[in-house]
């Protein structure tokens, strides 16, 4: 469970080169302004779960199952949704072209994105 959820955290963590493909870019473009603001919040709270299951993290952060769980739960769905509704026509056209680069970057960017989510507020 924990390469599950470390492997995709690799993947936000980083800015690709490769967002400047046009598959690339127009997933990215897509995942971007088809979450709201609740949507990236979710996605940063799963990201500080999977920090917080980490060994080296677990002296610091008390992450439960539930809360393991919940955030699993409401990225799922995110994920499912940008996929299979609001980003169908970006995600078929990077298959067809065999960018799967173009995922790993879209799925980047809307990481750092709902980073900066949290880190705007002021508290």
């Amino acid at each position: 469970m924990r390469q599950l959820l470390l492997a995709p955290l690799l993947l936000l963590l980083s800015l690709p080169a490769w967002a400047q493909q046009p598959t690339g870019e127009a997933l990215s473009t897509c995942f971007v302004e088809n979450t709201s603001g609740r949507d990236r919040k979710d996605l940063a709270k799963w990201v500080f779960v999977a920090m917080g299951v980490h060994p080296d993290m677990k002296s610091i952060a008390s992450i439960s199952s539930a809360a393991s769980d919940n955030a699993s739960r409401a990225v799922g769905r995110i994920f499912t949704r940008l996929m299979s509704e609001t980003c169908v026509k970006e995600a078929r056209a990077a298959i067809k072209a065999n960018d799967s680069a173009a995922f790993a970057s879209a799925f980047s960017i809307l990481g750092m994105i709902a980073m900066q989510e949290i880190m705007n507020d002021s508290d």
